[in-house]
């Protein structure tokens, strides 16, 4: 596997122990819907969270949350749509970022709830 498969693995670990330490109910990772993918679906209290995470081993292009482009975030949204569709739900939604650095000297894990809200356009 390639080291950036492996590191975004780990990452994707690591925000699953993150989401699970707050109380969230995991309910899906890399839930895909067409071409779109979700990397974490979850439960917090009564609101469905749609989690993005994001890994680097390094911020020199920026912190992690920054790769969630306007593009990112609708297609994002699209695939919770489907997910919403597809399981009949009427809840909240709510749409995070999981932004993950590992470095050979620390592991930095932010979550940003309410990283987005989804638009018209």
């Amino acid at each position: 596997m390639a080291t950036h498969n492996e590191l975004g693995k780990l990452g994707e670990e690591l925000a699953l122990q993150l989401l699970r330490s707050k109380g969230m109910k995991i309910l899906e990772t890399n839930w895909h819907f067409g071409h779109h993918e979700i990397d974490i679906l979850a439960m917090d209290g009564d609101t469905l969270v749609v989690v993005e995470v994001k890994t680097r081993s390094g911020t020199w292009f920026g912190e992690p949350e920054f790769s969630v482009t306007r593009a990112k975030q609708k297609a994002l949204v699209r695939a919770a749509e489907g997910y919403i569709q597809k399981n009949n739900l009427n809840m909240d939604t709510r749409f995070d970022v999981v932004s993950i650095v590992i470095t050979p000297h620390e592991r930095k894990v932010d979550h940003i709830e309410d990283a987005f809200y989804p638009t018209l356009r």
